[in-house]
């Protein structure tokens, strides 16, 4: 038996991400996205942003849970607010002016296939988006421990 099977799963499932996207935002936040495995050979994903403290060398970390169920509602929910504050508040500002290179936002994976994603069913999105994914995938360790932290479900 391998070393990996031996370990208990809340130990795998804190140091290991199916996938995993890092999105800078800024000079002190960074947002992780990771899909995670339950127990059950379920997925969900984990978004946490993480802030730099301006005063010592630490991090604040937040972390949400979102779950497979919540999936479609999550996304229409996000994509509708995204679009109400793009049209109705601030319709004149350029948001397309905050775009960087995938490289300079960090991204975690990086290859030679290119996937284009899904058509939300919503029609706010008009230019269909691609996602870039490795072959092989490196796991990425954590640095924070879940167990204290506080899990929302939308």
């Amino acid at each position: 038996m391998a070393y990996e099977n031996n370990k208990p799963f809340d130990e795998k499932r804190n140091a290991e991400s199916i996938f995993s996207k890092r999105v800078k935002a800024g000079k002190r936040r960074t947002y992780f996205f990771d899909v995670r495995e339950t127990r059950g050979s379920d997925y969900f994903i984990t978004i946490t942003e993480s802030k730099k403290r301006f005063n010592d060398d630490g991090y604040d970390r937040h972390k949400m849970f979102i779950y497979k169920e919540d999936f479609n509602k999550f996304l229409a929910a996000l994509t509708e607010t995204v679009e109400y504050v793009k049209t109705d508040l601030m319709p004149d500002f350029d948001f397309d002016a905050f775009n960087h290179d995938e490289n300079e936002e960090g991204s975690e994976y990086t290859g030679e296939k290119t996937y284009a994603a899904a058509e939300p069913a919503t029609s706010y999105i008009s230019e269909p988006t691609t996602n870039t994914v490795s072959e092989t995938a490196s796991v990425i360790t954590a640095d924070d421990d879940d167990a204290g932290m506080d899990a929302w479900k939308i």
